[in-house]
C-alpha cells in the first residue's frame, strides 16, 4: 500500500450527478477511497430522491427525441466513442486502477473493450429492421400485409457493478442508445469517477444531453429507480441477493439479470497442464478474482491432479502483486478490506476442514496474497458459494459424469471451462453442465464482447451483448394492412 504525506496526495477527481440535462454540483458529495492507495481519489454528488422524480420525469419526455434519431446517427455516435475510448485509454486505465484497486494493464483491456463494445454496438443500430409477414399462407390472411419493425422501448434503467464499471456500462448505454432509448444509469458507488468519464465520453462523441442521466447514490437510489413504473427496461448487474432485490421491485417489467458465479473449470486427463495452470493462474487472479467468471473451482483428473498443482503453484507465485499504478503488476487491490478478509477467512475456513493453502491466504489491507486452497471438502464456502476474490480452490476427480455432476451442485450456472481434446467430452459437458456458456481449452473466465453472455440459476435472466440486449430494449409493432396484399388476391 501506498502512504504518501499529506503535501503527495493529488485532490479528488470530482464526478457530478448529470440530472435533467445538467452537470450538478451543489449539493452533498460522498467520497471514494482509493483501497490501495489509501486517499480520497474522488468524490461524487449525490442524487435525493426528489431528483430520482425530476430525472424519470425528463426521461419520459426525452425519449420521443431520442427515439427519432435514426439508426444511423445512433451508430455514429457509437463510432466516435469508439475512438474516443482508445484515445482516452491510459486516463480512464488509471481512473479504475485509483478507484478499484485494479492493475493499469487489467484496466487498459477493460478500456479496449469498451471500444469494441461501442463498436458492435454501432454495427447492431445499422442492421435494426423488421420482417414482412408470410400473413398470406394462411386463408384467412389472403387480401392483407404485416409488417414489423423493432421500435425503442423508451426508458432504460441501468445499474453497473464495480468490478467492470467501464466496460459494463458501455454494454448497457451503448445498446440502450442503439435501439434508440433513453437511458437513467445508476453506477457503482465504488467507480463514480470512472463511470463518469465514459458518459462525458459518449456525450464528447455527440451523445445527445437527452440521451443519458447519471445518478450517484446507494441502495436507496436503484431501488426507487427499478420500483418505478416509468422506467421501461431494467439492465442490472451485480450480485444475487442485489439482483432478487431488483427483480422484486421491478414487478412484470423487462429485466436482464447478470448475477454471480463460482465459476468452474475442469482440466482433463488428455489437458495440455502447462497451458492449462497458466491460464488458470492468469484468469483466476486478474481483477483480484472480481469477475463473476473468475475461475474458483478447478476440478483436475486424479491422474494428473499432482502435475497440475505443481505446475499451477509455479505460475501463480510468478504473478507480481502490487501497486496497481505498475504496469508490470499482475495482482492490485480488491474493493475493500472486507473483500480481502472474505478471501483469508474463507481460506482458514477450508484449511480447519481439512484443505491445505499452498500459497496465499493473507491480506495487507485491501491486497490479498493470491491463494491456493488445495482438496477442499465439497460442502467448503470456496466450493459453494462465490468468493469473489483472489482465490482459487483444486481438487481432483476420477470420471467424467461425476465431476460433471459436482459441477452442477453450484446454485450458479454462469460460465465454465473444459480442458480437453476429446470432442465426445466437450459435447457431454456442452449438453448437461448447467451454465449458460462453456469454453474449451480455456478456462471460465474468457468473454468476447460480441457474443451472448448470461446465466442459469441464481446467475441471472437474459443475456448481455449488444445483438442480444436490443432484443431486450426493443418491443416489435406490427402493422397489418387490410385488403392491400402484395402476395395476391387469390
Amino acid at each position: 500500500m501506498i502512504h504518501p504525506n499529506d503535501s503527495e496526495v493529488p485532490p479528488p477527481i470530482d464526478a457530478p450527478a448529470l440530472i435533467a440535462g445538467e452537470w450538478r454540483e451543489k449539493g452533498d458529495w460522498f467520497e471514494r477511497t482509493g483501497p490501495y492507495v489509501r486517499w480520497t481519489v474522488s468524490r461524487a454528488r449525490s442524487t435525493t430522491l426528489e431528483e430520482v422524480d425530476e430525472a424519470l420525469e425528463y426521461a419520459r419526455a426525452a425519449r420521443v427525441r431520442i427515439a427519432s434519431l435514426a439508426p444511423a446517427t445512433r451508430a455514429a455516435v457509437l463510432e466516435r466513442a469508439a475512438a474516443l475510448a482508445l484515445e482516452r485509454r491510459p486516463e480512464l486505465a488509471r481512473l479504475l486502477a485509483l478507484e478499484l484497486g485494479k492493475p493499469v494493464k487489467d484496466g487498459s483491456g477493460e478500456i479496449l473493450r469498451v471500444a469494441d463494445t461501442f463498436s458492435v454496438c454501432a454495427a447492431e443500430a445499422r442492421r435494426l429492421s423488421g420482417e414482412v409477414l408470410p400473413v398470406a399462407g394462411w386463408e384467412r390472411g389472403i387480401g392483407n400485409t404485416s409488417l414489423t419493425y423493432r421500435a425503442p422501448v423508451g426508458v432504460v434503467l441501468a445499474i453497473t457493478p464495480f468490478n467492470a464499471p467501464a466496460n459494463l456500462l458501455a454494454h448497457k448505454l451503448g445498446a440502450a442508445f442503439a435501439a434508440g432509448n433513453t437511458t437513467v444509469v445508476k453506477p457503482p458507488p465504488q467507480a463514480p469517477a470512472a463511470s463518469a468519464a465514459v458518459v462525458r465520453l459518449l456525450l464528447d462523441a455527440g451523445m445527445p444531453l437527452e440521451a443519458v442521466q447519471l445518478l450517484h447514490g446507494g441502495a436507496d437510489i436503484g431501488a426507487a429507480l427499478a420500483s418505478d413504473p416509468r422506467i421501461d427496461a431494467i439492465s442490472f448487474t451485480g450480485s444475487s441477493a442485489a439482483g432478487a432485490a431488483v427483480a422484486r421491485a421491478a414487478g412484470p417489467r423487462r429485466t436482464v439479470l447478470e448475477l454471480g458465479g463460482n465459476a468452474a473449470t475442469i482440466v482433463c486427463d488428455d489437458a495440455d497442464i502447462p497451458s492449462a495452470a497458466a491460464v488458470c493462474a492468469r484468469t483466476g487472479y486478474s481483477n483480484s478474482g472480481q469477475s463473476c467468471i473468475s475461475v474458483q473451482r478447478v476440478y483436475v483428473h486424479s491422474s494428473r491432479y499432482d502435475e497440475f498443482l505443481d505446475a499451477f503453484t509455479a505460475q501463480v507465485s510468478a504473478l507480481k502483486v502490487g501497486d496497481p499504478l505498475d504496469e508490470t503488476t499482475d495482482v492490485g487491490a480488491m474493493v475493500a478490506d472486507a473483500a480481502a478478509e472474505r478471501v483469508v477467512t474463507w481460506a482458514e475456513e477450508a484449511r480447519a476442514a481439512g484443505a491445505r493453502i499452498l500459497l496465499g491466504g493473507t491480506r495487507d489491507g485491501a491486497t490479498a496474497a493470491p491463494t491456493i486452497v488445495a482438496a477442499p471438502p465439497a460442502d467448503a464456502r470456496v466450493i459453494t458459494e462465490e468468493v469473489f476474490g483472489a482465490l482459487v480452490a483444486v481438487t481432483s476427480y476420477e470420471d467424467f459424469s461425476d465431476v460433471l455432476a459436482q459441477c452442477n451442485t453450484s446454485r450458479f450456472g454462469l460460465q465454465a471451462g473444459l480442458f480437453t481434446h476429446d470432442l465426445t467430452k466437450v459435447f457431454t459437458a456442452w449438453r448437461e453442465l448447467e451454465v449458460g456458456g462453456l469454453i474449451v481449452n480455456g478456462s471460465s473466465n474468457f468473454r468476447l464482447d460480441h457474443i451472448p453472455f448470461g446465466g442459469v440459476k441464481d446467475s441471472g435472466i437474459g443475456r448481455e451483448s449488444p445483438r442480444w440486449m436490443l432484443d431486450d430494449f426493443t418491443v416489435t409493432k406490427t402493422l397489418t394492412l387490410r385488403q392491400l396484399s402484395i402476395w395476391g388476391e387469390d
